[in-house]
């Protein structure tokens, strides 16, 4: 084996955190595993695939550093949310865990509107002088945007390969309204290996890597005496709200992995009104998929 061979490979992981929380709902919600990504999963993953494209052994493979960027609430208004304050701290615990130092820009409300800006350059400029300051071989990029496009030139520059983890996909909302979230043509072409995580993940055919990795386990608690529930249609049930998205939501309902509903779904309720751990009546329904959601959702005040 040559000195290159038996070298260490040292890698930086940058999370852009606003895109990873997307797809991580995407995968929880829409994605037919209705589960979230694993930082730890998707950091084995780096190292296996670093080791196979720069055929390395994989123990030679180390990520030395990571770092999270992301626009975040002020405390104030992330407590005027409901339990927003506790998901928040609950995801830095993980991150903690694994070694991944966090990086938070706050939002800004202006004239009642939201700016979030400047993130982006922050961790392009923090990735290029940790670059240099610890020397890492590999950068991973978890980001969809052409703004990294500068970053990744100047990484080549400096001899440092790049690897972009990406997911391109598109799914339908409650409307029929098609969402999808793509990347950037000139980022995929411009990094040393770019990496379609959907197709990854859809394949699921790498014997070394279990796709399964990639997501958080879900635990599922049952009890010697449980019994199915039939659940039927049309049916008045009253439970909480779980959590709450950008004109969407979901009700926890453990029978079904918890209902989404949308704002059209709503009576004499305002969607603005509603908190995470409010308590809500609703109509059990399916969609065209045959999914079970909640319809004619009203606030139970």
């Amino acid at each position: 084996m040559s000195d290159i061979q038996q070298k260490l490979t040292r890698i930086g992981v940058f999370y852009d955190g606003n895109y990873f929380l997307h797809v991580s709902n995407y995968y929880a919600y829409h994605h037919e595993r209705r589960s979230r990504l694993s930082i730890a999963g998707l950091h084995e993953f780096v190292r296996h695939r670093i080791a196979e494209e720069e055929k390395k052994d994989f123990h030679l493979c180390q990520i030395v550093d990571a770092h999270y960027f992301r626009r975040r609430l002020s405390a104030q208004e992330a407590s005027a949310e409901g339990n927003r304050l506790f998901y928040d701290r609950l995801f830095d615990d993980i991150l903690m865990m694994e070694g991944v130092t966090t990086h938070y820009l706050p939002v800004r409300t202006v004239q009642g509107y939201r700016q979030e800006r400047g993130i982006d350059v922050w961790m392009a400029l923090e990735a290029f002088e940790l670059t240099l300051h610890k020397q890492f071989d590999v950068v991973i990029l978890i980001a969809s945007d052409s703004d990294f496009v500068p970053l990744v030139r100047k990484l080549h520059t400096l001899g440092v390969r790049v690897m972009l983890l990406a997911w391109d996909y598109e799914y339908y909302d409650e409307e029929g309204r098609r969402r999808s979230t793509v990347t950037s043509q000139y980022l995929w072409e411009e990094v040393t290996y770019p990496v379609a995580m959907q197709n990854v993940i859809d394949d699921d055919n790498d014997d070394l890597f279990p796709v399964s990795r990639l997501f958080v386990e879900r635990k599922k608690i049952a009890l010697a005496d449980e019994v199915p529930v039939e659940i039927e249609e049309g049916e008045t049930k009253s439970s909480t709200i779980y959590s709450l998205k950008d004109g969407y939501g979901f009700i926890s309902f453990p029978q079904t992995n918890n209902l989404f509903f949308h704002y059209s779904f709503l009576v004499e309720t305002d969607f603005n009104d509603l908190r995470e751990g409010d308590t809500v009546e609703f109509t059990l329904s399916k969609n065209e998929r045959g999914e079970h959601i909640a319809r004619n959702v009203k606030l139970i005040r």
